[in-house]
């Protein structure tokens, strides 16, 4: 029997979760470390993956694992990475790291707070984070519908805690203004997936319905639904599978977040610390994306063709909408929140332009914005939490007094507005080449995202880090080591993928070909001058 690799990867961190959980209130260091050491072994077991994930092998799925769960109603625990999650594993493996350690003191007790035996914030704190990164992990790997749903779902729980319970303390709020905002950010988060959760949970069990019917066993399983309507024992009415398509394409348009159901993403990401910020956009927002390409057009082809004019509309609205009230906003945080959601506009977009630039641009986007914006949200909790406020107003001269920690955060903002020679451009680059292909006019529209990216991110690095050092910024200090070792590998990731894509592409093209395949789409033919045409004849 062959080494379980999918769920030792997943278990590692849920099992850390639990060891870190367990440790005694007077040992938080002890938990930090613990939690630390358990990430890095995840991403020992996510390099593994890598390396044995073979992007030249027939088939779609690798690394298989398949048992029996709930046999009654036709529930397996089937897992298998294509090169699609592979990569996003990996991503997510690699930044949990950061984030541990970017937030090793945000756990710890405020000064002059009584000592509680029975409340271990620290150990609370990074057991969450433990438990988000096991369940994003077995989200990626999940080839059983009903097994993702359930992983889909569930790392709400532990997300609601981390942004209600250990958010922002920087600002001028008194506790009690600072805990209503914390809970109102992490209730609105929780409320609006889970309403697209429960839609989705319709579609599910109608899935199970329809096999049931036309298959005699009822399945949720990807690969079985795929070959039996491959073979033709499977087939969906028009009216039922753009039902499907849409109670499915909600919920993850809720996670991703598309426009009109971003919402909630200023609001979780400006409340809570910056690594779980990071947490939010760069991870658990991206089992969105992913689920879009793994779930909605592989189950649901011909719907999501149907789908799709509205859904680059919607795309397209995102990548101007989130920019422009970036251009706006006083408060850092809540500024790359929404430069996010422009960015995931673009990945659906990419997504839905049904081609293989499109489609590959967009994989490589979402591994590319969790890697720049991690650098960037990372380095600015580390300036907020110097000057204790978000507000861009309450900075100035930064880079006199702290170059280190004013110089990474320029690279961060550069690679957040896509810069050539920095990780994000190739991806938005293949992302507007396959959409204009298909679809000129969103493309051509979609290029003013990067003229905004551009103003929000150069004026937001004036005004903070550049002209008179304001008064109480005088004295702070540059970067730590600990907070080098979190920002340095990010910065040489985005410096190496911007000029050598290729690890990543090649992992990458196979699965996007696979999903073009399923869609029953190819590249369109591209269009020639008329006197070439007549020359060709």
């Amino acid at each position: 029997m062959s080494f379980p690799l999918l769920t030792v990867t997943a278990a590692v961190p849920a099992l850390g979760a639990v060891a870190t959980a367990a440790v005694p209130a007077a040992r938080r260091a002890g938990a930090k470390w613990l939690a630390l050491g358990f990430s890095l072994v995840t991403l020992a077991l996510a390099a593994v993956q890598l390396v044995r994930f073979d992007p030249d092998a027939k088939g779609p799925f690798q690394l298989t694992e398949s048992h029996a769960w709930i046999a009654d109603f036709g529930v397996r625990y089937e897992l298998g990475v294509d090169g699609i999650s592979v990569v996003l594993i990996a991503l997510t493996a690699l930044l949990v790291p950061f984030v541990v350690l970017a937030g090793w003191h945000d756990a710890d007790p405020l000064e002059g707070a009584r000592p509680n035996r029975r409340w271990r914030p620290t150990q609370g704190f990074f057991a969450l984070i433990l438990m988000v990164e096991a369940m994003v992990v077995i989200s990626f790997e999940a080839t059983d519908v009903f097994l993702f749903y359930i992983f889909f779902e569930a790392m709400l729980i532990p997300m609601y805690f981390l942004i209600g319970g250990f958010g922002d303390r920087a600002g001028e709020r008194d506790e009690e203004e600072t805990a209503a905002q914390r809970s109102y950010a992490a209730v609105k988060f929780l409320l609006y997936n889970l309403a697209g959760g429960l839609i989705m949970l319709a579609a599910v069990i109608g899935l199970y319905a329809v096999t049931a019917h036309q298959l005699g066993d009822g399945t949720f399983s990807l690969q079985e639904i795929i070959r039996a309507r491959a073979s033709g024992r499977l087939s969906f009415a028009t009216t039922t599978e753009r039902a499907l398509f849409l109670g499915f394409f909600f919920a993850f348009a809720v996670k991703a977040p598309l426009w009109p159901l971003h919402t909630w993403l200023p609001n979780a990401m400006g409340e809570a610390t910056a690594p779980v910020a990071v947490l939010i956009t760069a991870v658990v927002d991206k089992v969105g994306t992913f689920a879009m390409l793994r779930f909605c057009l592989q189950l649901f082809p011909e719907a999501s063709k149907w789908a799709t004019p509205v859904i680059l509309v919607l795309a397209l609205i995102g990548i101007l909408y989130g920019a422009l009230l970036a251009v706006g906003q006083r408060d850092i945080k809540r500024l790359i929140a929404y430069a996010s959601i422009s960015h995931f506009g673009f990945i659906i977009m990419g997504i839905f332009a049904m081609t293989s630039q499109g489609q590959s641009g967009a994989t490589l986007y979402m591994v590319n914005h969790g890697i720049s914006t991690a650098a960037l949200m990372l380095v600015a909790g580390f300036l907020i939490s110097r000057r204790g406020s978000r507000l861009i107003a309450d900075y100035g001269g930064v880079q006199k007094v702290a170059p280190l920690l004013a110089g990474t955060f320029l690279v961060g903002g550069l690679a957040t507005l896509s810069l050539p020679g920095l990780a994000p451009f190739v991806s938005e680059f293949l992302v507007l080449v396959g959409t204009f292909s298909r679809y000129p006019a969103i493309g051509v529209l979609a290029t003013v995202g990067i003229v905004l990216a551009a103003l929000y991110v150069l004026v937001l690095y004036q005004r903070t880090m550049t002209g008179p050092v304001a008064e109480p910024v005088r004295g702070m200090p540059d970067l730590r080591l600990r907070e080098l070792v979190v920002v340095a590998p990010l910065i040489a990731l985005l410096l190496f993928l911007g000029v050598y894509p290729k690890p990543l592409t090649r992992i990458v093209n196979p699965a996007v070909e696979h999903t073009m395949s399923q869609v029953h789409q190819g590249d369109p033919e591209p269009a020639l001058p008329a006197n070439e045409v007549e020359a060709a004849k």
